[in-house]
């Protein structure tokens, strides 16, 4: 029983890192209906100016510089290339956004190297032990943290005029023109905001146990796709739902792999795309996706 506690806190708090990632895919797909492959470019680059700036300047200016960091990579891709294709279809700018990717990744991998790069986090590897459950303190602040982030994600997306302007453009972008919203300027807080969280994910997905950044971090972000996806890719609160469930679902399947050997080695990293692939059979739009409907 000890070791199904450790595991499902384990895969809480993980999955609210997920979380962070795919509320990002969301917050992009709302604002311009853009399925954005360059994530993984984005929690790349936040994580390696943290890693690098923590010895010159201190780890917390490091992770503010480097949410800063990403936060900016995400509006100037905005601003620079997708801006430049606006009108076109979608699926042409979710196809510029992996050739993006594919240039900062093979930037950033360059810089790196085979180097393994630490954060310098105030944590550690400091555990601590409640009634015989052991968890990383590493894990308890990444869960505290995405869920104050989350937080105050939703709360300014409900009540800010920047959150009724992502609504709105969401809803219908010509009449939300129409009223005055600038849809431009919507689409470039969206990709800094998504850029944001994706370093602050980059943190907590590098940290104990984890021996650091190095360029398979990126991959994360292939992992929280499927989160965006099975809670609803227009969906905030889908995404914190379905990186709760990949979460939990990686740590349970990874953790009592030994007893599922028939189904071969590896079926915590496939896991989640299994449990993807289970609910958009039920429910093709994701848990809380908005249905399309189409009068015929």
């Amino acid at each position: 029983m000890t070791t199904f506690v450790e595991l499902l806190l384990g895969g809480l708090s993980i999955g609210s890192v997920y979380a962070l990632i795919a509320l990002g895919f969301v917050v992009i797909f709302k604002a311009t209906e853009v399925v954005n492959f360059a994530h993984a470019s984005l929690l790349l680059a936040g994580g390696y100016v943290t890693a690098v700036l923590h010895d010159d300047i201190g780890f917390w200016p490091a992770l503010l510089v480097g949410i800063a960091g990403a936060a900016t990579v995400g509006a100037a891709i905005e601003f620079f290339v997708m801006r430049r294709y606006r009108g076109s279809d979608h699926s042409v700018l979710a196809i510029v956004t992996i050739g993006v990717d594919i240039l900062l990744i093979t930037e950033l991998t360059r810089r790196m190297g085979t180097d393994v790069l630490a954060l310098g986090d105030p944590w550690g590897n400091e555990v601590v032990n409640i009634g015989g459950v052991t968890l990383a303190q590493t894990r308890i602040a990444a869960f505290l943290a995405a869920g104050l982030l989350i937080t105050v994600f939703l709360l300014a997306f409900r009540y800010t005029s920047w959150g009724v302007s992502m609504r709105a453009a969401a809803e219908n972008p010509q009449t939300a023109a129409l009223m005055g919203i600038k849809l431009g300027r919507v689409s470039l807080a969206a990709w800094a905001v998504a850029g944001a969280l994706a370093a602050v994910a980059a943190l907590f997905l590098t940290v104990f146990p984890t021996p650091g950044l190095e360029r398979a971090t990126s991959l994360a972000a292939l992992k929280a796709f499927p989160a965006a996806i099975l809670g609803g890719l227009d969906s905030t609160t889908g995404a914190l739902a379905g990186g709760l469930i990949v979460g939990v679902t990686e740590s349970l399947a990874t953790g009592y792999q030994s007893d599922l050997s028939f189904l071969g080695r590896g079926i915590g990293d496939l896991a989640p795309y299994l449990v993807m692939v289970a609910v958009l059979l039920i429910r093709p739009a994701g848990l809380f996706g908005t249905k399309e409907l189409a009068r015929v």
